[in-house]
């Protein structure tokens, strides 16, 4: 791991794994140290914003040197069920690279339970880690100018939903009507950072 400084009261964490990223962030939450104004996973880094004149940055620094990581907490994760509807325009192509029936690569994609890793792309979209390995699939070789509101899809070693229409690449298997993103909501986002996610076919 290397800390890079970020500004004056940021310093980026470049991790060499999801795993590795994954388990400092789930440490440095788990501590619940004074001072930190913002957490922000990626892939591969986590930075870490103090409020000014705290010493969080030095005490995350200290905290991380000294955890296992290949043993972070467990927390208590928020856990999310959603209801998906397995008519996705390249559903039969994941199956046919995965050597699997369409309902076989249902079967695999909602018997797998996901951690969200990291947000981003788009308010709402959470990129989510545990897909079976015959699941990693490429990206489309041409992304869609538009891809639903709603829409589940593969991309690499991630699953997630659109939470609005975008352009996309992700393989689409199927669409759920689940809310990803509500700004008026106490929550606006339905997926964070270390949140359970189950998806159920309907």
């Amino acid at each position: 791991m290397l800390w890079r400084p970020c500004g004056e009261h940021a310093a980026l964490l470049d991790c060499d794994s999801l795993a590795l990223m994954t388990a400092a962030r789930a440490t440095v939450e788990a501590a619940g140290i004074d001072g930190i104004a913002e957490l922000v996973p990626g892939a591969r880094s986590l930075l870490v914003v103090a409020e000014p004149g705290s010493r969080a940055l030095s005490a995350v620094r200290e905290l991380l040197d000294g955890a296992d990581l290949t043993h972070p907490p467990a927390g208590s994760p928020h856990e999310v069920t959603l209801d998906v509807h397995y008519d996705g325009e390249d559903l039969s192509l994941v199956a046919r690279d995965a050597g699997v029936s369409v309902a076989e690569a249902v079967a695999l994609h909602t018997e797998a339970e996901y951690t969200v890793a990291f947000t981003g792309f788009a308010p709402g979209f959470g990129y989510l880690t545990g897909l079976p390995d015959a699941l990693r699939q490429p990206r489309l070789e041409s992304p869609r100018t538009k891809v639903p509101a709603g829409a589940v899809g593969i991309g690499g070693e991630f699953t997630g939903v659109y939470p609005r229409e975008s352009p996309g690449g992700w393989r689409l298997l199927g669409h759920t009507d689940a809310t990803l993103f509500d700004p008026a909501a106490e929550r606006p986002a339905l997926f964070a950072p270390g949140d359970r996610v189950r998806f159920r076919s309907v």
